[in-house]
């Protein structure tokens, strides 16, 4: 079976990242490096104070080793990987690894300034949003030297749009949104890595509709890393993966995206992270305007907190949500 692969990178993934559980935490717990709970948060969140941040590492090591055992495997398994145009998807997925890093790197030093340096703010917010129009221009930069030139996107049920020039900064639109939506799902036990493992399902299906095996890879890493990460953070959490870890993740979803030319399909499998984001959104703006708050509480997660669900509850739904929103994708890129 020429996609042992597959179960090499899942299985290496999950079992990588869950062990590490063990080495990790007790080293953050010695070095202090636990989450500190704001005000602004639900009450309750309060008894989560200590925790140990910056678990991200976790997945980081465990998806990034992942994805170089199975494409090593995988060239063994399969002889056409080494023609020049599985070459080239080879050369876009591990771009997107390097994207994901270094966003985890961003959200890493954020997290060093938060925990360790004792600077409540990390980096400020135009420091933050540099770094990542910087990542988002070079590896936009990356695909158009490596030959993707077109300024066409695919648009779910319509069909093909060039948008000319307009593609670019659309692009670092949809990149540092995305990832700093991920970034803002991750506030209760377990949810950004739930959904995202849900969304690189989504992402394994539509790669393999498309043929796209290197995609798969990185998508197979992906799910089996948020799955050994939920050993230790689904609730009551172990660990929280911090800034380091929602960056890679939202970095990686992205990099799946373009991987198979659907970034604007983040609509639909990103739906629970575009939600989040647009609760924010409407919570700031309506404040603003009116004095009034449309949420108890956001990001909307927070919203169902106060509203008496439990974080498990809403891990379930925030997951199903996005399940369905897969399934629209994967109907979707069916009529590409």
């Amino acid at each position: 079976m020429k996609e042992y692969y597959l179960f090499v990178a899942g299985g290496a993934a999950f079992l990588l990242t869950a062990a590490l559980g063990k080495v990790l935490i007790p080293f953050l717990h010695k070095l202090k490096y636990g989450q500190t709970i704001l005000d602004i948060g639900p009450s309750w969140h309060k008894n989560k104070q200590g925790t140990p941040t910056m678990g991200g590492i976790m997945f980081i090591i465990g998806i990034t080793a992942a994805v170089c055992a199975g494409y090593a495997v995988g060239q063994f398994a399969n002889p056409a990987w080494t023609q020049p145009d599985a070459k080239a998807a080879t050369m876009k997925m591990f771009l997107g690894l390097v994207m994901a890093l270094l966003f985890g790197v961003v959200g890493f030093l954020d997290d060093y300034l938060k925990v360790v340096k004792k600077q409540n703010e990390g980096f400020t917010a135009k420091q933050k949003s540099l770094c990542q129009l910087l990542i988002a221009v070079v590896y936009l930069f990356g695909l158009y030297i490596m030959g993707e030139q077109s300024t066409v996107i695919v648009l779910p049920f319509i069909g093909q749009l060039d948008i000319g020039l307009l593609y670019y900064p659309f692009m670092v639109f949809i990149i540092v949104g995305v990832v700093n939506a991920v970034n803002l799902t991750d506030g209760i036990d377990g949810l950004a890595s739930s959904v995202t493992l849900v969304a690189a399902v989504g992402f394994m299906a539509i790669s393999v509709m498309f043929s796209s095996w290197q995609n798969n890879l990185l998508a197979v890493a992906l799910a089996g890393g948020c799955a050994g990460f939920l050993v230790w953070n689904f609730y009551p959490a172990k660990v929280f993966m911090g800034d380091t870890g929602s960056l890679f993740l939202g970095g990686l979803v992205v990099a799946l995206a373009f991987g198979l030319n659907i970034p604007v399909f983040l609509v639909f499998i990103g739906i629970v992270y575009m939600l989040e984001t647009l609760s924010v959104i409407i919570q700031v703006t309506s404040f603003k305007l009116t004095g009034k708050r449309v949420f108890k509480m956001s990001p909307i997660h927070h919203h169902f907190e106060m509203s008496g669900y439990s974080e498990i509850k809403i891990v379930m739904l925030f997951s199903a949500v996005t399940a369905i929103g897969c399934a629209a994708a994967v109907g979707a890129a069916a009529l590409i």
